[in-house]
């Protein structure tokens, strides 16, 4: 017997029969070719293949009771099981979950794990739209939606799923600016769903999300933009100082203008500065003379002049 890993949280596809009596439907499982699967289940059989079978059923009932522990297989209920007769699948789709029944020696069945997996997408060197090289990784998340389509069309769904993910990767980021690559994370994981899902179909895997991890730039190109944005960061500093400026020289201006209608009221402000000096504790106090003063001694300096 062989057994396959695989991953999904979907069960096979069934048809749902009623019974006449009201009791509960019945799922039926749809035959390969139903489900799009081309098969050899319905070809006619030689005579080799039947009396390999007629053989095998008498090898079990003379082995009996030692035989029942080979010939009947569990699947739990996350797992199907994809049985081949001599090679040829048998009828009737995957079994599971629960009890079902092969023959020694000619029957041989895979297992099919219907639980989501996940798996990293190893970092990519990728080279931008406006030429600039990215290390970029993501993680995928993906389940198995038809356990005969993942048994049968493709030899290894998982491997065959992890390399696609990796040229979609370079692919969709190649289309992409840097600027973009780095906005628009969530838009770009979206495009490779839809593509790996799309590529995966056939494989009957079922890409269920896509997760970009990180996107490493190379150390000069970190500088420059960091140069870049401390420069940008200046100008806009030097531009709210200039407006700092200008909006204080203006009420400074406003003020000069109301204290020239009052001569009083810049004495005023004189005392006001005082009381400011002196609450700090300092040894000296600069006092500032009051122009009236000087203009006093001016005028009697300009009399004694004329006078002369």
């Amino acid at each position: 017997m062989t057994t396959q890993g695989v991953n999904s949280a979907e069960a096979v596809p069934m048809t749902t029969v009623s019974s006449s009596s009201g009791a509960a439907a019945t799922q039926i499982p749809q035959s390969p070719r139903a489900l799009g699967v081309q098969t050899s289940e319905d070809e006619s059989r030689g005579c080799v293949e039947y009396l390999a079978t007629i053989l095998s059923v008498c090898l079990m009932v003379i082995t009996l009771p030692f035989s029942l522990f080979f010939v009947f297989k569990v699947v739990a209920e996350y797992e199907r099981a994809v049985i081949f007769r001599m090679g040829r699948l048998r009828s009737g789709g995957a079994r599971g979950p629960g009890v079902f029944f092969v023959l020694p020696c000619i029957d041989e069945y895979c297992k099919v794990d219907l639980r989501t997996v996940s798996f990293d997408v190893p970092p990519q060197e990728v080279l931008t739209k406006d030429s600039v090289t990215v290390s970029v990784d993501a993680v995928v998340y993906y389940r198995i939606s038809d356990p005969l389509k993942a048994v049968i069309q493709v030899a290894n769904y998982s491997h065959s799923t992890r390399l696609l993910a990796a040229t979609t990767l370079r692919n969709v980021l190649g289309t992409r600016n840097l600027s973009e690559l780095l906005t628009e994370r969530e838009a770009i994981s979206h495009t490779m769903q839809v593509s790996l899902d799309e590529a995966t179909d056939p494989w009957g895997v079922k890409v269920e999300r896509v997760e970009i991890k990180d996107v490493s730039l190379p150390m000069q190109l970190q500088r420059a933009m960091a140069a870049e944005a401390e420069a940008s960061r200046e100008a806009r500093a030097k531009v709210i100082a200039a407006e700092g400026e200008m909006k204080a020289s203006r009420a400074l201006k406003e003020a000069s203008d109301i204290m020239s209608e009052s001569p009083a009221a810049l004495q005023l402000r004189y005392l006001q500065t005082l009381n400011t000096i002196s609450s700090e504790k300092n040894s000296t106090i600069v006092f500032p003379l009051p122009l009236e003063v000087l203009n006093f001694f001016q005028a009697k300096t300009n009399k004694l002049m004329e006078s002369r």
